[in-house]
Formats: structure tokens, C-alpha cells, sequence
């Protein structure tokens, strides 16, 4: 089958976002390719999001309206439902670019399980921040990524909307096990780099929005999001061994103990709220001395990054209580990140 045959799926999973839910339906429906399908799964909902979803029917949306049961069995619906070689799981809050069928197309490799963009943050209204992510280096290879994936849990990678997956790749994963999570790209995002080759692609073609109510992406420093992460990363780690042994892949299980976003939930973890912590037997002293070993260790950083991460762990470890507030504060809610750092951030 050649790249111009495909067809893309957009599978869009809705959850009470009745003010954002359209805009997501229109930005996919507006792709620039021959051959796109949009699918709407509504997981629930009990504000006006159905009524409005059900208006694009007319459109040739195919609409799936279905009790809540969590985002990735809302996902794994509409991936039944769709028919797709390549899949876009779309966040309804967030918005697709025309071109990123086009620009994925134009780098797409044999053997490839996922390509992952940049994603620029607007705010609520959909103004732009000047905020994109992640920061790829030049060196972000399939083969690199496989190895920082295998090294420390770790890689550079957007969340769920800015990647476009493959449907063989999929195929291994769905139907999805019970008890990982309710978000579908912590099935994704772990198993990509070690059943496919992940290709990064340097553009910002997907609008994550930030509005104070997203899963991931916080406005104001709330701990026991970063509690809950962290367990979550620990799971989707053990999952992703078990499905890369299942394909003859060997990896270490103690692998996440390295990865700088984990060390980074451990510490903030440990230092704002240890009675609460969900790791038995973690210490600050265990987490400096896995922070150490991070520091040799590639994970897609460039060198002044994993300087600063490593520098970052110590000061939120060994300042006063107040200034390490600050700092996890900076680090996990980034609209509080005075415009200074915001600029140093961006040059590193």
C-alpha cells in the first residue's frame, strides 16, 4: 500500500468538554489528506457534549455514545469502530494542524509504530502561549529513542494528540489489558519505541491546550496529581516489560528509576508530602544517588538539560521548604514559570 492510499483515523474521546469539544471535531475534519475518518466517543458525559457532537453526524462523523468507562476504553471503542492504516487519538481539548498528515507522510519509514510532532500550548480561548514542546535533538534517532526507552523509562515524546500511530503497530495492543490505566497513550507511549521504530518530527502541528482542568498539564501546583502520575508511570513501566518480553525483547524493570520526569515526581513527592508518598521504602537519599547515575545517562536532554535537571533534583532535595515549592512549581504547573525562566527553558 502506498503512503497516498491511507487512510487516517481521528478517534476523538470527549469527557465534559462541551466548550472545547467542537473546535477538536472541526481542526480534524479540516486535515489536508484524501482519505480521513472521524470518529467521536463520547465517554458519558453530563454536560451539553453529546447534543453538540450529535451535530456533526451530518458531516459524516461517526458518532459512539457510550457510558463512562475511562479514556482508553473510550479509545479502544473507537478503534474497533475505525478502519484506518494510521490512527490519531485526539484529546478534545486539543487541536490538529491541516499539514500533519502531510509533513507525517513525507518521513514515514518501513517499520515505523509512531511519529511524534512538537505540540504548541495555547490557553483557553486558544490564544498562543510562545510555549512549544518537547525539544527534540538533532541525534533523535528510532534507534536512540529505543535506547533511552530501555535505559530510563525516558524519551522525549508528546502526550496523547501529538502523535500518529500505526495500525499494525496498534494491532498488538488492542484489545487493551484491564487495570494499566484509564489514558490511552500509556499503553502507546511506552511500547512504541520496542515494537516499531518512533520517528520525531520537528514541527508543531497539534494545539495542546491548557486550561487548568487537564489531566496532565497543571496551572496551579497540585501534589497529588504529581502522586497519582507517578504511580501511573510505574504501572504503564511494568506493562510495557511485559509487552516488549512478549516480542522477544528483554528489558530491566528498574529502568524508571533513571528517567528524569520520575525522579522529578519522587522528589517533589517526597519533599512537599512524604507521609503520602506512593513508593515503599523511597527515600531523598535514593533518589539523589538514581539522580547521580541519571546524569550519565542519554535520555534526549541536551547536555545543559540534563545538567540542569540534575541540578534541579539537588536543589529541590536540599533548599528550604519554600524555595523547593517554588521549583516543583516551576517545573510541573509551567504558566507559573516567571518569563525569565520561561526564555532560559526555551534556549537550553
Amino acid at each position: 500500500m502506498s503512503k497516498d492510499s491511507a487512510q487516517l483515523s481521528v478517534i476523538i474521546c470527549n469527557y465534559n468538554y462541551a466548550q472545547f469539544v467542537a473546535s477538536a471535531i472541526r481542526s480534524a475534519l479540516a486535515i489536508d489528506w484524501p482519505r480521513v475518518e472521524v470518529i467521536v466517543v463520547d465517554d458519558g458525559s453530563t454536560d451539553d457534549s453529546p447534543e453538540i457532537i450529535k451535530q456533526f453526524a451530518e458531516d459524516e462523523v461517526k458518532v459512539l455514545l457510550r457510558p463512562n468507562r475511562g479514556q482508553a476504553r473510550a479509545a479502544e471503542e473507537g478503534f474497533l469502530c475505525s478502519s484506518g492504516d494510521w490512527i490519531i487519538f485526539l484529546d478534545s481539548d486539543d487541536l490538529l494542524d491541516p499539514s500533519i498528515a502531510q509533513e507525517a507522510a513525507k518521513i514515514m519509514t518501513p517499520g515505523w509504530s509512531m511519529i511524534q510532532c512538537q505540540m504548541r500550548v495555547i490557553d483557553k480561548d486558544g490564544n498562543a502561549l510562545g510555549i512549544g514542546f518537547p525539544k527534540y535533538l538533532a541525534s533523535t534517532t528510532p534507534d536512540r529513542i529505543r535506547h533511552w526507552a530501555s535505559q530510563t523509562d525516558s524519551y522525549p515524546t508528546p502526550p496523547n494528540s501529538g502523535n500518529l500511530l500505526s495500525r499494525k503497530f496498534l494491532a498488538r495492543l488492542f484489545p487493551l489489558e484491564e487495570g494499566v490505566d484509564r489514558w490511552v497513550d500509556s499503553y502507546f507511549l511506552s511500547t512504541a519505541p520496542f515494537l516499531g521504530d518512533v520517528i520525531s518530527l520537528s514541527m508543531p502541528l497539534v494545539s495542546y491546550r491548557v486550561h487548568g482542568a487537564n489531566d496532565g498539564a497543571q496551572t496551579d501546583l497540585d501534589l497529588s496529581r504529581i502522586r497519582r502520575d507517578l504511580k501511573r508511570h510505574l504501572t504503564r513501566c511494568e506493562y510495557a516489560t511485559r509487552i516488549a518480553h512478549k516480542y522477544g525483547v528483554p528489558l530491566d524493570s528498574n529502568r524508571w528509576r533513571f528517567g528524569f520526569y520520575n525522579l522529578a515526581m519522587r522528589v517533589a513527592s517526597l519533599r512537599l508530602g512524604p507521609d503520602q508518598h506512593p513508593i515503599a521504602k523511597d527515600s531523598i537519599g535514593r533518589c539523589l544517588a538514581d539522580g547521580i547515575r541519571s546524569g550519565v545517562r542519554a535520555q534526549g536532554l541536551s547536555a545543559a538539560r540534563q545538567v540542569g535537571m540534575v541540578l534541579w533534583l539537588f536543589s529541590v532535595a536540599l533548599l528550604p521548604r519554600s524555595f523547593a515549592r517554588n521549583l516543583v512549581s516551576w517545573r510541573f504547573a509551567p504558566l507559573s514559570r516567571p518569563r525569565w525562566l520561561q526564555e532560559l527553558i526555551r534556549s537550553a
